[in-house]
C-alpha cells in the first residue's frame, strides 16, 4: 500500500484552453493545474521512496479535505471539522475534477497510467487542515498469484 497527502486546498483539473502559437492553435493546460499536478507528483514520489511503479490493477481511497470557511461562526467551524458532521462541502472544487488532477499527477510516478485504477472510493469533507489523502493498493491478479506459487514451489 502507498499512501500520501497532498497539502493545501484541493484543486480541480482546469479545462484546457486553446492558444495560438505561430498561427497554429493548440490546447494548453492552465498553469495553476500544471503546478498542482506537480505538487501531487512530488508527494507521490516521496511516498514511493524508490519503489517501482504499480503495474497491475489498483484500488484507490481518496479523502478530499476542504478548508472550513473563516467567515463561519466558531461553533459552525467546530461542527464542520467533525468527521461525522452533516455539514458537507457542496462547493467547488468538483469531486471529479480533483480526482482527475490527482490521477494525472500520479501518472508515471505511482502507476504507469490512471487506466489501472479499477476501484475508487472518494470522500469530500471539511477539515481544519485542507489537503487530499490518497491511498493506493495494487490488487493481486490471478497471474500474479500463479507466479508467486511457481516461485515458492
Amino acid at each position: 500500500m502507498i499512501s500520501f497527502t497532498v497539502p493545501g486546498q484541493p484543486q480541480g483539473k482546469g479545462r484546457a484552453k486553446i492558444v495560438k502559437i505561430g498561427g497554429f492553435s493548440r490546447m494548453a493546460t492552465p498553469a495553476k493545474t500544471v503546478a498542482y499536478e506537480g505538487l501531487v507528483a512530488h508527494a507521490a514520489q516521496h511516498a514511493m521512496n524508490g519503489r517501482p511503479l504499480l503495474e497491475g490493477p489498483v484500488s484507490v481511497l481518496m479523502v478530499i479535505r476542504c478548508q472550513i470557511p473563516a467567515s463561519w461562526s466558531q461553533k459552525k467551524q467546530r461542527e464542520a471539522g467533525d468527521l461525522e458532521s452533516f455539514i458537507r462541502p457542496t462547493t467547488k472544487p468538483d469531486i471529479d475534477n480533483v480526482v482527475k488532477a490527482i490521477f494525472d499527477g500520479c501518472n508515471g510516478v505511482l502507476w504507469r497510467d490512471d487506466v489501472q485504477v479499477v476501484d475508487l472510493r472518494v470522500r469530500k469533507r471539511y477539515d481544519f487542515n485542507p489537503g487530499v489523502y490518497v491511498e493506493a493498493i495494487e490488487i493481486p491478479t490471478q497471474a500474479a498469484s500463479t507466479q508467486r506459487e511457481l516461485q515458492g514451489a
